[in-house]
């Protein structure tokens, strides 16, 4: 009688277990879920590349300042800058030598 009975509770058990099983893995593969699981995956590797780019840039910059330290190129520039040279006009840009002559405006020899 014992053994009957543990073996019927036994049986009943993993029927519960193995449907319980079915029932989470079908609800799983149902389109939604589908569709969240994606959405949850794109999010990570988002999250993933964010990092990796973060740590680039962070390793650029320390890279960028050891080149800079190695250079020389960390001191401040001297006050006495460069100027660049002033415009030149229209008519300093023209060339005699050349077969098409530009005139200067208001000078018309035609």
């Amino acid at each position: 009688m014992f053994r009957r009975t543990f073996w019927f509770t036994t049986g009943v058990a993993a029927g519960v277990w193995a449907t319980t099983k079915v029932n989470r893995k079908l609800n799983q593969l149902t389109p939604e879920s589908l569709a969240a699981q994606a959405a949850d995956r794109a999010v990570l590797a988002g999250r993933r590349i964010k990092v990796f780019a973060l740590d680039v840039r962070d390793g650029m910059a320390d890279r960028e300042a050891a080149l800079k330290d190695a250079l020389g190129l960390t001191a401040p520039p001297p006050d006495d800058r460069r100027q660049l040279p002033a415009q030149r006009g229209r008519a300093q840009l023209t060339r005699t030598s050349s077969p098409y002559k530009l005139h200067k405006a208001g000078n018309e020899d035609h």
